[in-house]
């Protein structure tokens, strides 16, 4: 996935778009932000006239998604993540099982990787 900047709203977009019903009529938010993101190819035009998130888009906001439970996770311990990005974040060594089971705790490499995104947001 290549850098882009993208903002809180179209952040909100992408993820509005990733919540949205197929047949549902995207928002004032997505419809504001979709040519930008359609241009970087995080959106897509479907042919029914909604939108869909690309490979790309969908990577986005399950990024999103991980730091937003790394920084749950650093502000509660207890907080509970989904699944998929549980698994992601264990793979990658940034959270860690602890004695109890189901609970995790982050480890000093998720710890490292929220202070960098607190320094380049």
């Amino acid at each position: 996935m290549k850098n882009h900047a993208l903002t809180k709203d179209q952040l909100a977009a992408l993820d509005e778009v990733s919540r949205m019903a197929k047949n549902a009529k995207p928002s004032a938010c997505v419809a504001r932000n979709a040519k930008h993101l359609i241009g970087i190819k995080l959106l897509k035009h479907r042919k029914d006239g909604g939108f869909a998130l690309t490979d790309s888009g969908a990577e986005a906001v399950f990024i999103r998604r991980c730091i937003a439970g790394l920084r749950a996770m650093a502000d509660n311990p207890d907080t509970a993540l989904n699944a998929d990005v549980t698994a992601f974040l264990g793979r990658k060594g940034h959270i860690a099982a602890t004695d109890t089971p189901g609970k995790f705790e982050i480890t000093a490499k998720g710890r490292e990787c929220l202070a960098d995104i607190a320094q380049n947001p």
